[in-house]
C-alpha cells in the first residue's frame, strides 16, 4: 500500500493525512459468532437467535447506492436504502446532465444484472464508436483523439455510452424495488456495537443492520461521523450546462469533444434523440450572480470568441434550458471506513467532472464491495462475524485504492491543466506589441500535446477496459 500511496500523491502533488484504521477500533473483546449454513443463510448467535441474512444499510439513493442495493439483492442479502429526497436526486440529474458509462462500468452492470444492463444500453446513446477527445477552444483544432472502441472490442465489452441520469435512476429504482428504498429518510447519525450498526434518521427512527455503507455523496454525513466534519472546498470553477435540439453536421463522426481554454473548458456530447448536452466551466468566485439579461448572455461574453462549434451550441440553447452550479471538491482519503461502516463513490473519493469517471468508479466500487461481503458470508469456520465483516470492508477499500487513486489524480491533473493552458503568446506591451493581431504558438504547447498524445490514449484505454477489475460471471 505504501507504493500506491506514494504514486498517487506524486500525481496530484499533494500530501493527504493517512488515517490509521486501528485507532478507530474498539478495545472491547467481541464474542459474536456466526455459523454459515450456506452462502446467505446464516445463524447468528445473538440475543434474539434465529436465522436471518446479513443485512446491509445504505445511506443515499443515487446511482452508486442503487447499483449496490441491486447487487446485494441478487446475492441474497437483506438491504435497505435510506434517501432523503428522491425528487431532489432527479433535480440534481437535470443540473449534472447525462452520465457517461464506460465499457468497464457497463461490464460491471452486466455481471450484476444482465436485464438491467440491457435496459440501460437500450435507453442510452452509444458514443464509444465515434471520435472523442480534446480540442483547442479558440481554433477548434483537435489536440488528441481517444479510441474507446478498440479496448472494448478486444475484450468483448459493450461500447461506452451516455444516458440521462434520471432515466438511469428510474431503471435501477424499478429493479431494486420501492420496498427497499425508503424515501424521505435522511441518515444523520449511526451507532455501532460489537453485534450490529444502527442508523439514526432525521425524524428519530432507528434501523439495525450488520453493515452500513455511506454512499451519500460529497456532503456525506457518514463520512463526517467517521472522520470528522471538514468543509468541502470550492474548486474555483462554476459550471453551466445546457441541452439543445440543434444537431451539428459532424454528429455521425464525433460523439464527445472537450474544448480547452485558459481557466475555461467547454464539453459537448451527443445524448441521442437529436439532442446535444454541453457544459461550460470557467474560473470565478463561488455564488457569483449572472447579469439580468440571463445566463446565455454571460456565456457568450465568456466564450463568444471561441470556435463556431462552441458559440453555435450556446446560441441554439434556450435560456430556460441553461442551468448553473458551483463545483466543489474534497481530497481523497486512504481509509474508507471503520468497523462495520464504510464509504462508497463520492463519499470516499469525490471527483471533479473533468474525465466523467465519478459515476463509473462508484459502480465499480459496488461490485468489489459486494464481492468481499459474499466471501465473508461464505466462511464455513466458527469465526466472529464482526471480524469477518471488518476484514471484508478493509479488503474492499484496499483493492479499490490503486485504480480509484489513479483516476482521482488524473481528474485533478486535468483541472490544473486548465489553469495553465495558454496556446498562444501574448505581447501586450513593448516592441512586439504589434504582433497582437497575429497568433504565435506558445513553445510549451507542442510539448503539452506530445505528452497528451503519448499518455492519454493509454490511460483512457486502461479505464475503458477495466484493468484491475476481477469480474466473475
Amino acid at each position: 500500500m505504501s507504493n500506491c500511496r506514494y504514486l498517487i500523491n506524486s500525481c496530484i502533488h499533494q500530501t493527504y493525512d493517512i488515517l490509521d484504521f486501528r485507532t478507530t477500533q474498539s478495545s472491547k473483546t467481541r464474542s459474536y459468532y456466526v455459523r454459515c449454513q450456506n452462502s446467505f443463510d446464516q445463524t447468528l448467535d445473538g440475543e434474539n437467535g434465529g436465522n436471518r441474512k446479513l443485512k446491509i444499510l445504505i445511506a443515499g439513493g443515487g446511482i452508486g447506492r442503487l447499483v449496490l442495493a441491486l447487487a446485494a439483492k441478487h446475492e441474497g442479502f437483506e438491504v435497505q436504502v435510506f434517501e432523503k429526497d428522491l425528487s431532489a436526486v432527479r433535480g440534481e440529474g437535470q443540473h449534472r446532465g447525462p452520465i457517461q458509462l464506460v465499457s468497464s462500468a457497463l461490464e460491471v452492470l452486466e455481471a450484476i444484472d444482465e436485464n438491467v444492463a440491457k435496459q440501460i444500453k437500450e435507453a442510452g446513446c452509444v458514443t464509444g464508436n465515434r471520435t472523442t477527445g480534446y480540442a483547442d477552444g479558440l481554433s477548434g483544432e483537435w489536440i488528441i483523439k481517444f479510441d474507446l472502441s478498440s479496448p472494448a472490442v478486444s475484450r468483448g465489452l459493450p461500447l461506452t455510452l451516455v444516458i440521462c441520469r434520471m432515466a438511469l435512476q428510474d431503471i435501477l429504482l424499478n429493479a431494486v424495488g420501492l420496498d427497499i428504498v425508503r424515501n424521505k429518510s435522511k441518515v444523520v447519525d449511526f451507532l455501532e456495537d460489537p453485534s450490529k450498526v444502527t442508523v439514526i434518521l432525521e425524524d428519530g427512527q432507528q434501523y439495525d443492520g450488520e453493515v452500513l455503507v455511506g454512499a451519500d455523496g460529497i456532503w456525506s454525513k457518514v463520512r463526517a461521523k467517521l472522520f470528522g466534519e471538514r468543509e468541502a472546498k470550492y474548486s474555483t470553477y462554476t459550471s453551466y450546462s445546457g441541452v439543445t435540439n440543434f444537431v451539428p453536421p459532424y454528429i455521425d463522426s464525433v460523439a464527445y469533444r472537450i474544448f480547452l481554454g485558459l481557466n475555461q473548458c467547454f464539453v459537448a456530447t451527443d445524448v441521442g434523440n437529436g439532442k446535444i448536452q454541453w457544459f461550460a466551466n470557467h474560473k470565478e468566485q463561488p455564488m457569483s450572480n449572472d447579469p439580468p439579461e440571463g445566463k446565455k448572455k454571460r456565456l457568450l461574453e465568456k466564450f463568444g470568441n471561441w470556435c463556431p462549434e462552441v458559440v453555435t451550441l450556446i446560441q441554439k440553447t434556450p435560456e430556460s434550458m441553461i442551468l448553473r452550479r458551483d463545483i466543489y471538491d474534497r481530497d481523497m482519503i486512504y481509509t474508507w471506513g471503520a468497523g462495520r461502516v464504510t464509504l462508497l463513490g463520492d463519499a470516499a473519493h469525490p471527483m471533479q467532472p473533468n474525465l466523467g469517471q465519478g459515476g463509473c468508479m462508484a459502480i465499480e466500487d459496488c461490485y468489489q464491495l459486494i464481492h468481499e461481503l459474499v466471501q465473508a458470508s461464505e466462511s464455513d469456520s466458527n469465526v466472529q462475524i464482526s471480524e469477518e465483516i471488518v476484514l471484508a470492508l478493509r479488503r474492499y477499500a484496499n483493492k479499490r485504492l490503486w485504480r480509484v487513486g489513479l483516476v482521482f489524480a488524473a481528474s485533478r491533473f486535468a483541472s490544473k491543466m486548465l489553469a495553465s493552458y495558454k496556446p498562444y503568446i501574448e505581447f501586450k506591451i513593448g516592441p512586439l506589441a504589434h504582433l497582437l493581431t497575429q497568433q504565435i504558438t506558445h513553445p510549451a504547447i507542442p510539448v503539452f500535446r506530445a505528452f497528451l498524445q503519448i499518455c492519454l490514449p493509454k490511460f483512457m484505454a486502461w479505464i475503458t477496459a477495466g484493468h484491475g477489475l476481477c469480474l466473475k460471471r
